[in-house]
């Protein structure tokens, strides 16, 4: 049990670093993953994961595989979406979610072609479902940064978040900072999206923000307890995906989401909290 379960980390530092990498990811984008589920924002995520692709591409085709030139380059994909949706949908008369599928089908587009014509299908294939086992220093340093960043902002948005979810209307009419809180968030979005890709890809560093808040809320109510057991069970995914990926010889980035998958799976069907197994359970009250 031993061998199966600690000594790969304890043997090889591509797994240690694997390991620090993902445990950073897990609880800087989590609690991300849980406000983007309150305010109904899930697919919100998703957009900005493709957002950043031509970002990231530039980035790879200029410099390789320069943590620096496709984090750069992803930040500015990504926020450039993030802030021409939010333009379009208050100079316009279409909702935030429109302009953000209109942007991020646009941004996904010149990602794919400008890897297309100038790369390969291994290039492709890298900032798509990235490499986690491949992390280096560089990286670690870079996903370490982000999961401060992402708490130590957090800790100061979290009142006009939490009331932000609750009624963005109400939270415009008594702060003008609203826009403000609105639009650090999706840069915080846009970070740990970057963050993410450099382990799990773009593709597949969304389903570490949304699975794990999914799966919470069918276990515990409070907002507190929302965000520890989101984290956690992103860690443990993170941790039994690697397991996987060492032992099977399966891709790091869908053993993680698959265990998240699982986790999630299992919430819906068995969870305390408006699963199918708490509502078959109710009594059926009569009826006069």
């Amino acid at each position: 049990m031993f061998d199966y379960l600690i000594s790969p980390f304890l043997e090889f530092a591509f797994m240690q670093r694997a390991l620090m990498g993902c445990l950073a990811i897990s609880v800087s984008a989590a609690p991300i993953g849980v406000f983007l589920m309150l305010r109904r924002m899930s697919l919100t995520g998703d957009a900005m994961a493709h957002a950043i692709l031509p970002g990231a591409a530039v980035g790879f085709l200029v410099a390789g595989l320069s943590i620096e030139a496709m984090t750069i380059g992803g930040i500015v994909a990504g926020c450039l979406v993030a802030v021409l949706s939010g333009l379009v949908s208050r100079l316009t008369d279409v909702a935030e979610d429109a302009s953000m599928a209109a942007f991020y089908l646009i941004s996904l587009s010149v990602g794919v072609l400008i890897i297309s014509v100038n790369g390969s299908q291994v290039d492709l294939l890298h900032v798509l479902f990235g490499s986690a086992l491949a992390l280096n220093n560089d990286a670690l340093y870079l996903l370490a940064g982000i999961c401060t960043v992402t708490l130590f902002a957090l800790a100061i948005l979290f009142r006009p978040l939490v009331v932000e979810c609750m009624d963005s209307q109400f939270l415009q009419s008594v702060s003008r900072l609203s826009p403000l809180a609105h639009f650090s968030f999706l840069v915080l979005v846009v970070l740990n999206l970057v963050g993410g890709f450099n382990a799990l890809g773009t593709l597949m560093s969304v389903g570490m923000m949304i699975l794990p808040s999914a799966s919470a809320r069918y276990w515990v109510k409070g907002l507190d307890m929302l965000l520890v057991l989101s984290c956690l069970l992103a860690i443990i995914s993170c941790y039994a995906g690697l397991l996987l990926s060492y032992h099977v010889g399966w891709p790091t980035s869908p053993s993680i989401i698959l265990i998240l998958g699982s986790f999630y799976v299992l919430s819906f069907l068995f969870g305390m909290n408006g699963s199918m197994m708490s509502k078959l359970s109710k009594p059926k009250h009569l009826s006069a």
